[in-house]
Order: structure tokens, then C-alpha cells, then sequence
């Protein structure tokens, strides 16, 4: 059997079921370079030494929590994460979403629906370093696009990669109101087929981790019936 060539896009699988592991690996395989986990602990060895582009994650592993395997694959690499859960429920989605999840499915699934995520997820571009690569600084909050890093207050932002490319996108455009659709597609991309409430939950993620009162924010403002905007600091030029 001849070995796909190494631009093919890189997919881990990580599920303990093994037979959605399995199913999923096989029919992956046709078109992907595949790797597969059954927990969480060999699922971080293997992200290591693969370093894939996308991973298919299980929310509920055995031995490790979706939300933090999620946020640890996401804070050394630019990887997409397309989560699977047994549970439809919105509180879980929220978490889902709130944890730098791409994407999510929710089990059962068909094979066909797999190949579309996947496919609309890898076409996304996610640049790891923006378009505009100058340093932002309004006042106290500070944005380098080349490190990937935000500090407020002399204190760096634990952020997740689309918590970051959401702030600097909004504050590449200080004062101007986007709208969730546009924001999708800039951010997200064209071809994103997931929930389109996933603006409002990273936006909320934000304001809890940026803002000294997320209930009044400060910086990334709601233009109401619209989206959001980024609202320098006053006296801040822009």
C-alpha cells in the first residue's frame, strides 16, 4: 500500500469507543494521513509527535476532561478541534464551544456529515500570524499578532486561538460594528457549517477573562439587533 504524501492534511482521532474510532479512522484514511487514540494521556503523546491539523476529539474520555485536552492542544498549536458528544442539550454545547471548539457533532452520526465538518473545517485558514502583524496597543491592553499574545495591565490574557483571532480581528477595526454573520465568515470562514451562536459564547469568554465587568465591557461592546464592535479606551487614538 503506498503512504500519502506529507501534504496531505494531518487527522487525529481520539474516541474510546472503538468502534467509532475504527469506523471513522477507515473512512478518514482514503483521503487523510490518520492517527487514533482511545484516551486522553496517549491522545497528548501522540498530538506531540503528529502534530495534526485537525482533531477529532470525544468530550467524555475516560481519563481526561474534554474542555481542558481541548484548551492544552490548542495552546501550543493553531489545530482546529471538531468535538463529538453523546449529549445535545444546550448547556453542553455552550461548554463545547467555550472550550476553542471549532466545531461539534453530536452522536449518533452518519459518515457523510464527518466528511463535510471535516472538509469545511480544512478549508478554513487560520493564519498563526495575522494579515496585519503590527503591534495593537490601546492604553492598558496590548496585542502582538507575531507572538500570539495580549497583555492588559502589564498581565498576559490566557487565550484561546479563536479568542485571539476574534479580539485582534475586532480591534484591527477599533470602532467598527461587525455583525455575526460577517464575523463567521472572517473569522471563521465561508464554509463553517457549526452553530452561529458560537460568536456569542467566545465573545463571552472574552469579556470574562478582558473585562473588569463583563456585564458592562469596556473594550468589545454588543451593537444591538446587529454584533459587536471594538470600542478603544477614551482618549485612545486610533
Amino acid at each position: 500500500m503506498d503512504t500519502l504524501p506529507t501534504t496531505i492534511p494531518k487527522i487525529m482521532i481520539v474516541d474510546d469507543d472503538f468502534s467509532v474510532r475504527n469506523l471513522v479512522y477507515r473512512f478518514l484514511s482514503r483521503k487523510y494521513q490518520i492517527e487514533s487514540a482511545s484516551d486522553g494521556k496517549t491522545a497528548m503523546a501522540l498530538f506531540e509527535k503528529f502534530n495534526p491539523a485537525l482533531v477529532i476529539l470525544d468530550w467524555n474520555l475516560p481519563d481526561a476532561n474534554g474542555y481542558k485536552l481541548c484548551q492544552e492542544m490548542q495552546s501550543s498549536t493553531n489545530v482546529l478541534v471538531l468535538i463529538l458528544t453523546s449529549r445535545n442539550d444546550e448547556a453542553d454545547k455552550i461548554k463545547v464551544l467555550a472550550a476553542g471548539a471549532d466545531d461539534f457533532m453530536t452522536k449518533p452520526f452518519s459518515l457523510a456529515e464527518v466528511e463535510v465538518r471535516v472538509e469545511a473545517l480544512l478549508r478554513r485558514i487560520r493564519s498563526i500570524h495575522p494579515h496585519q502583524s503590527q503591534r495593537l496597543v490601546f492604553k492598558q491592553l496590548a496585542i502582538n499578532p507575531e507572538g500570539r499574545e495580549v497583555t492588559l495591565n502589564d498581565k498576559p490574557l490566557a487565550l484561546t486561538a479563536l479568542e485571539f483571532n476574534i479580539l485582534h480581528f475586532l480591534a484591527s477595526h477599533p470602532g467598527q460594528a461587525w455583525s455575526r454573520p460577517q464575523l463567521i465568515q472572517k473569522i471563521w470562514g465561508c464554509d463553517y457549517v457549526g452553530d452561529g451562536r458560537v460568536v456569542d459564547v467566545h465573545i463571552g469568554q472574552l469579556r470574562k477573562k478582558m473585562e473588569a465587568d463583563s456585564s458592562t465591557p469596556e473594550f468589545i461592546k454588543t451593537v444591538r439587533g446587529y454584533g459587536y464592535k471594538f470600542e478603544p479606551p477614551e482618549g485612545c487614538k486610533v
